[in-house]
């Protein structure tokens, strides 16, 4: 069963930057008293035109241990999906799900306002939707949670079961955001994208490329009659 490894991005990788931007947005939020400019609140991007919070909420997590779990996902498991995705397809990914599910939940909190909390920092909007869709995206293949050897299925049905336990402890309304997200996830899993049968030959196959354009940064050409032994390249060196 084919098995894929979390790897560390770089630290120029988008994910790596994500991790970084929820520490930092997190921590300024809080210091600086901007909870309720930053994150999503229903009322205000309705009635005050506050846009930016369709964004900023996910980047916000209101307690320590939300925010190192939280970076420690966007860092291995964003570059995991960024490494076999592209940077720019895993940022349409982030940024794409992120929105949807602040303007669904907008939405819902117009048509049912009695079903939508006043305000959601949405660090945990992100990371379930990455945690979900790597899940997704392994299938059948095979990863590990906590060093427990799982598939991708199960895995993406552990993050779905963290969203439901918060649900059934702090109340539906508290998840929301995190449900709509779960829901675009899978949409976008199962329509934008081409699942491979075999998701780890993918994965090495980026890594080849990846080796071999950094090996033919040092290739040379020379001239061809330039006296060489025989049964050498005479081009390349």
């Amino acid at each position: 069963m084919a098995r894929m490894t979390l790897q560390l991005p770089r630290f120029s990788s988008v994910s790596a930057m994500l991790a970084v931007a929820l520490v930092v947005v997190s921590v300024v939020t809080q210091i600086a008293g901007l909870t309720g400019v930053m994150v999503l609140v229903p009322s205000l991007v309705v009635g005050k035109f506050f846009l930016w919070q369709l964004v900023t909420y996910a980047l916000v997590e209101t307690s320590p241990m939300g925010i190192i779990f939280g970076a420690l996902i966007l860092w291995s498991i964003g570059g995991a999906l960024e490494g076999v995705w592209s940077r720019n397809r895993f940022l349409r990914f982030c940024l794409g799900i992120v929105v949807a599910a602040a303007l669904a939940t907008v939405g819902l909190a117009l048509v049912v306002p009695s079903l939508v909390a006043g305000g959601y920092a949405g660090g945990t909007v992100l990371t379930g939707a990455l945690w979900v869709g790597y899940g997704l995206y392994m299938g059948r293949g095979q990863t590990n949670f906590w060093g427990i050897p799982v598939t991708g299925n199960v895995f993406a049905l552990i993050g779905a079961g963290f969203v439901f336990l918060n649900a059934a402890f702090s109340g539906l309304s508290s998840v929301i955001p995190n449900a709509f997200a779960l829901l675009f996830t899978f949409l976008f899993m199962r329509t934008n994208l081409k699942l491979p049968t075999n998701p780890w030959t993918r994965f090495r196959s980026w890594q080849l490329e990846r080796d071999l354009k950094k090996r033919s940064a040092h290739l040379k050409s020379i001239d061809g009659g330039r006296n060489v032994g025989r049964g050498s390249d005479k081009y390349l060196q």
